[in-house]
């Protein structure tokens, strides 16, 4: 697991990411599987796809969401797009740190899963920011909403995520690079794709989100 595209194919096909010999698909044994755990591109994960059955590689496109203490706890949650009798196999690996372990159909489909949950937890971070905002227009303190709100029907992952920090600010320097980073990579796929971001798209250009959480303050 590396951190962005570029970094995936390089690592994996090879520094001209064309499948050179000095990437880890060229040295793999013929039968042995890659399993790519990167947020990345659907288009990348096919590419090694391809070049893994080139060599009789089998590739698991295995987008993941959670952190450091998910893996500890081994509960990361694997959405696993690619051939599922080889996911079977490897099952009993991916679940020393991970559950669930999902199957969500072919190679691109893993990282198409984790792009659209992104997308909705970022949206999500914004509404949690724009209800802060709203809380602190009505006299309620930051600390109390954030409390609050955990306990009622408007919870959410986003909302927890964000208490846990104890602030808006606090998370929004601590994942900006990430989230940036992600919205990006959605924003591209859609576009290549033709497909409208709705109301999603609509949050994330928002200025709760773009100066917020995308581009915070220093």
């Amino acid at each position: 697991m590396v951190l962005k595209d570029e970094q995936v194919r390089s690592v994996c096909l090879g520094s001209d990411g064309a499948g050179g010999s000095d990437g880890a698909v060229a040295v793999m044994k013929p039968g042995a599987t890659l399993v790519q755990h990167t947020t990345s591109d659907p288009a990348t994960a096919q590419l090694l796809a391809e070049a893994g059955a080139n060599r009789r590689i089998r590739v698991l496109d295995a987008a993941l969401s959670g952190g450091p203490h998910d893996v500890a706890a081994g509960r990361l949650t694997l959405w696993v797009g690619g051939d599922e009798a080889v996911l079977d196999e490897m099952r009993p690996l991916l679940e020393t740190y991970a559950s669930p372990v999902m199957f969500v159909g072919p190679v691109g489909n893993g990282q198409r899963v984790k792009l659209v949950n992104n997308a909705l937890f970022v949206a999500q971070v914004g509404l949690v920011i724009d209800a802060v905002r709203i809380a602190g227009s009505l006299g309620i303190e930051e600390k109390a909403i954030l409390a609050a709100v955990q306990h009622g029907s408007g919870a959410s992952r986003a909302l927890g995520v964000v208490a846990g920090g104890g602030s808006v600010d606090v998370v929004a320097a601590r994942l900006a690079d990430l989230m940036s980073k992600d919205v990006t990579v959605v924003r591209e796929v859609a576009a290549n794709a033709g497909v409208d971001l709705g109301i999603i798209g609509t949050v994330l250009s928002s200025d709760a989100v773009e100066k917020k959480v995308l581009h915070p303050p220093p």
